[in-house]
């Protein structure tokens, strides 16, 4: 138990993860909200960056801040890895498998056009998949994306004709794929687009290796991280002037560093990196980001960009999300400084929005208003990475991959259904007392699903639930024997109730031991 799991929620915490709730349930190939200014999804704002990083933002929320409330996360994080397999998110590989960049021009005729999306490069999308079906397994205790053909990739249209493209894996074999892959690259890395190693877009798979340990009890992460350090010590994962290398070129093994000092380069290597490399991490940490922070008035920062590049007589169109990346950073350094500053400056600056209950920063594609302060939001930033940022807790990454959960988590009595319209402020366990600590309101903005839901009670012996320390009820498993105050009705492993309206109420779950102490 944490200070940040007895720690209620604020409001924009809450809002943010609603409006990944919201954006989640969008119909499908409704992406409202999440379409930046470069097209074609092969830029870094693409829905694939937008989804996982929000995948990422709940599991590290959940992990630190509300462990007790799966039922909080669990429909979000399916939600988006359904969204994740739609062809809409990576039909864009089909084209950059085919090379034509200025850094695989040269080679582009060995390449063919290549539709599978995790088949060979790509690790700027397979990684993702990976990571996220095997953070679902390791969160929630379900492995449904081991089953064979789970994560398929499939694709016909009427106007093309021909069969079906369709391409089958599940969790191991994707993750075996990207491990072998990694192997043979002698753990430099896979590309992102073919003869291009990011040393950003590896770690997300090195995170999928740790969660897949976590799962099996292998060792796979540790394997890889030793093999990348010693690959890449030949190469030094910083430049001459201290900041992240961004790429490796496969053919030349020519080093493409940070020159311009782009922001997003340090920030989200950086955030990445901490989870296994922290050490490393940390040491650079001060010297980087003061080359690219400012510092605004009242306590407010921003970032400075670079120009975007002209390449081939064409001015780069991109979603960089430089300042979100820099909150990200900020936030698992634990830089509370940094973090305030630059969150004040969003809220000042970056006309912040409530939709639906939801907290997020809407597009505005002007970088300055018109006094001069930073006012570029990318959905990338005005959606996920300040929520991510937010919600985050220093060294939130490191703690995820380095302090597993104990076989206690899956098993203690929690909130495994959370109706559509409940806030969860806070859940969590009290194991030396054997209570289950909760805080629930009903959300105004909706007007159905107030019900919430304790499950895993069959194993919880005797059990008392309090309101404002009054008897709501008493039961034994998941048998009620007396229900007080309100009504409170038996469901699949254990109880259901309706949320009273009103402010936030906290209860308290006293089961086991600490129930019959309590009679006592």
């Amino acid at each position: 138990m944490t200070s940040h799991e007895t720690q209620q929620l604020d409001d924009l915490q809450v809002g943010h993860l609603r409006h990944f709730a919201n954006l989640s349930r969008q119909p499908i190939n409704d992406w409202s909200f999440m379409q930046g200014r470069g097209t074609g999804q092969d830029d870094f704002g693409g829905y694939r960056f937008q989804m996982a990083y929000m995948a990422y933002a709940l599991a590290l929320a959940h992990r630190h801040r509300l462990p007790a409330a799966p039922g909080v996360f669990k429909p979000v994080f399916e939600r988006f890895m359904e969204k994740m397999l739609l062809p809409e998110v990576w039909m864009y590989w089909a084209r950059v498998s085919r090379g034509g960049s200025v850094f695989n021009a040269h080679l582009s005729d060995a390449y063919t056009e290549d539709w599978n999306p995790v088949g060979r490069d790509n690790i700027m999308y397979s990684a993702y998949v990976q990571s996220m079906a095997l953070l679902y397994n390791y969160l929630f205790d379900d492995n449904r994306y081991a089953a064979p053909g789970a994560l398929s990739f499939q694709y016909w249209s009427f106007f093309w004709g021909g069969k079906e493209r369709r391409f089958e894996y599940d969790q191991t074999s994707l993750n075996q794929h990207i491990y072998w892959q990694m192997v043979e690259s002698g753990y430099l890395g896979v590309a992102c687009e073919p003869n291009c190693v990011f040393q950003i877009c590896n770690q997300p798979a090195i995170l999928g290796f740790r969660m897949h340990d976590l799962v099996t009890g292998e060792s796979m992460a540790r394997e890889v991280t030793e093999g990348y350090q010693k690959a890449w010590d030949q190469f030094g994962r910083l430049g001459a002037n201290g900041h992240y290398n961004a790429m490796l070129s496969q053919d030349t093994r020519a080093v493409r560093d940070n020159a311009g000092l782009s922001p997003w380069v340090d920030a989200w290597c950086g955030t990445l990196m901490n989870m296994w490399n922290r050490d490393f991490v940390r040491e650079h940490y001060p010297a980087q980001i003061a080359d690219w922070l400012v510092r605004g008035a009242e306590g407010a920062m921003s970032v400075r960009s670079v120009e975007r590049p002209t390449v081939m007589g064409q001015t780069i169109i991109n979603d960089d999300s430089d300042f979100g990346w820099a909150a990200t950073w900020a936030s698992e350094m634990g830089d509370t400084a940094v973090l305030k500053g630059l969150l004040t400056h969003a809220d000042r600056y970056m006309s912040p929005l409530w939709r639906d209950g939801g907290y997020c920063y809407p597009r505005n594609d002007v970088m300055s208003d018109k006094d001069g302060f930073r006012s570029l939001v990318e959905p990338m930033t005005g959606n996920v990475l300040l929520g991510y940022a937010r919600l985050n807790v220093p060294d939130g990454l490191w703690g995820l991959y380095n302090t597993p959960w104990s076989k206690a988590q899956h098993h203690d009595p929690a909130l495994t259904e959370v109706g559509v319209g409940v806030d969860v402020l806070q859940a969590y366990v009290d194991h030396d007392a054997r209570v289950l600590n909760f805080a629930v309101r009903r959300q105004r903005a909706r007007d159905e699903g107030f019900e919430v839901g304790i499950g895993r009670l069959a194993a919880a012996g005797h059990w008392t639930l309090l309101q404002r320390g009054e008897v709501v009820a008493r039961g034994h498993g998941v048998q009620i024997l007396a229900s007080e105050a309100f009504n409170v009705r038996a469901m699949s492993g254990g109880i259901e109730f309706t949320c009273p309206s009103g402010d936030a109420i906290a209860f308290r779950l006293l089961f086991g031991l600490a129930e019959r102490a309590a009679a006592a």
